[in-house]
């Protein structure tokens, strides 16, 4: 696909040093034509499947491919709208996939994805995959995990430090394609705009659960994108690389 100009965009997926599948998903788009690109801008999203048998990879691709078809298609002139609106009906979709076939009724997964629209950022989020914003050498994390952890450590029932070897850290309270509960949305209330030099990054908990903050700080703010994918998922699997790895990063020009 082309990429306009006015981005430098990177992506890399890896299965890890420890599973046999890869049941991460990620894409990007952008409109072939330029009046549906003024009002759509980019598309970036990323998702971590779960769930036995081949569910996992089905779910996340699934996320990815219905997610992309719905935001391309809609005409609602709010991208922020649009966004929830692919992120329900991806939600949809896999459940109804689910319905049909039984041997993946328990499969989900989580979603983040961006719009990006001219210099305006919009996203939304379910699970504990992340969206991270790097403005003048500062890494800032723009989502929110959904996880029993994260939960308790905002009640203020175990401390930040205790999340990081806790047993239940993996424990998801809201994710794509599981039936009975209403999802657990991040999406903020306004777009942000985005300066010259920042730099977003989706990635999955297979990349971000295996460094400090400080880590993937450095390595964005001082290598170009590719570079830094690279550096990150091989950074990720020196420690042990648990889980698949999937990361996008993009640096405004």
């Amino acid at each position: 696909m082309k990429i306009r100009p006015g981005v430098e965009l990177a992506s890399l997926t890896d299965v890890g040093c420890q599973r046999e599948n890869n049941e991460d998903s990620h894409g990007y788009w952008e409109p072939s034509d330029d009046a549906s690109f003024l009002a759509s801008g980019r598309l970036a999203i990323v998702a971590d499947g779960m769930g036995g048998h081949e569910g996992g990879q089905i779910a996340s691709r699934l996320a990815v491919e219905t997610f992309t078809k719905s935001y391309a298609a809609a005409n609602d002139p709010e991208p922020q709208k649009r966004l929830l609106t692919a992120l329900n009906q991806a939600h949809k979709n896999i459940q109804q996939h689910a319905n049909q076939n039984p041997r993946l009724n328990s499969m989900g997964t989580t979603c983040t994805a961006l719009a990006l629209v001219e210099h305006r950022l919009y996203f939304v989020h379910v699970g504990d995959s992340r969206l991270y914003l790097l403005r003048q050498g500062k890494l800032q994390t723009l989502s929110r995990d959904h996880t029993l952890i994260a939960r308790l450590v905002e009640k203020g029932l175990i401390q930040p430090e205790q999340a990081k070897d806790h047993p239940q850290k993996h424990v998801l309270t809201s994710a794509l394609g599981i039936p009975g509960e209403e999802l657990e949305i991040d999406a903020p209330p306004k777009p942000l705009h985005l300066d010259a030099g920042d730099i977003l990054m989706l990635c999955t908990d297979g990349l971000w659960g295996q460094m400090q903050a400080s880590e993937i700080e450095q390595s964005l703010a001082s290598q170009a994108p590719a570079a830094a994918c690279r550096s990150l998922v091989d950074l990720a699997k020196k420690r042990g690389g648990p889980d698949n790895i999937t990361l996008q990063v993009l640096r405004i020009d």
